[in-house]
């Protein structure tokens, strides 16, 4: 039986969001059952056409940002949720809050999920913030 990984990302922080994916897409390769759960300063990152680079919080940030050999947080997703099947889930209340429209984010994404519902089904199972 597989496990299952839950992630919270609500920080923007370069290194959070990274470290966050790594685990996303490592665990969804493995073949664990990954949601990963996206609300306040992170969810920004995913809408349709903001390329802006996440600030990085200290050193180890700003290396990751100069070398080219490093996925970004944004391909790790994508490869945890093509590659594993990792559900990509919106807040609600942050697509509320950022005036979302429906189809304005990642087409990795799924619907737009509210607290209650993510940590209903993440019982049982681990839950790691970002």
């Amino acid at each position: 039986m597989a496990r299952q990984i839950n992630i919270v990302c609500v920080s923007g922080a370069r290194e959070r969001l990274q470290m966050a994916a790594m685990i996303a897409s490592v665990a969804a390769a493995l073949g664990e059952e990954v949601t990963v759960f996206f609300s306040m300063n992170a969810l920004q990152y995913f809408v349709k056409g903001n390329d802006a680079e996440a600030e990085a919080e200290g050193d180890f940030g700003r290396l990751m940002a100069k070398n080219p050999g490093v996925p970004s947080f944004r391909q790790l997703f994508q490869q945890a949720a093509e590659i594993g099947d990792a559900k990509l889930l919106p807040c609600s209340m942050a697509v509320d809050l950022l005036e979302i429209a429906e189809g304005d984010l990642d087409p990795a994404f799924g619907p737009p999920t509210g607290l209650t519902v993510f940590l209903g089904k993440s019982e049982g199972g681990d839950l790691l913030t970002f």
